[in-house]
């Protein structure tokens, strides 16, 4: 049961890690209009939070995975375990922020880059899996 908790608990968390990207993409309209910032400054502020979200999310998420997980082939599982929580997490937030301003909505490349992304990501997250697996791994000693 440990390791199911461990499982979702680290899935959320990759599900965060991408929802926050996306979300500053796609809402950099509002943003811009509610504090008053121009269009530069908010982009700039984004890929700045795009690059710490991606450093960060890999160092914790890393280091969750092997302390959570210490060689345990389950966390290949948090590879399609994201989609769930990253639906709830958009549900949620378009449910409880709806876009009531019509200059809110997103340039439709936004969605161009979020599929990209979407598409990338479980590969990025099996790669992550997968040099993790590989730092566990022990030389062998000749005799």
């Amino acid at each position: 049961m440990k390791c199911f908790l461990k499982l979702n608990a680290v899935a959320c968390v990759y599900a965060l890690l991408i929802l926050i990207p996306f979300e500053l993409m796609a809402n950099v309209y509002r943003i811009s209009r509610l504090t008053n910032w121009d269009i530069q400054k908010v982009n700039l502020y984004t890929e700045t939070i795009l690059m710490l979200d991606i450093i960060g999310g890999m160092i914790l998420l890393f280091f969750l995975t092997r302390n959570w997980f210490k060689g345990r082939n389950v966390k290949y599982w948090t590879t399609i375990l994201w989609i769930p929580y990253l639906l709830l997490f958009i549900y949620l937030i378009a449910s409880l922020f709806p876009i009531t301003y019509g200059g809110d909505v997103p340039n439709p490349a936004t969605g161009f880059i979020i599929i990209g992304g979407l598409i990338m990501y479980p590969f990025y997250i099996l790669v992550l899996n997968f040099v993790e697996t590989l730092s566990d791994v022990q030389p062998t000693q000749n005799r």
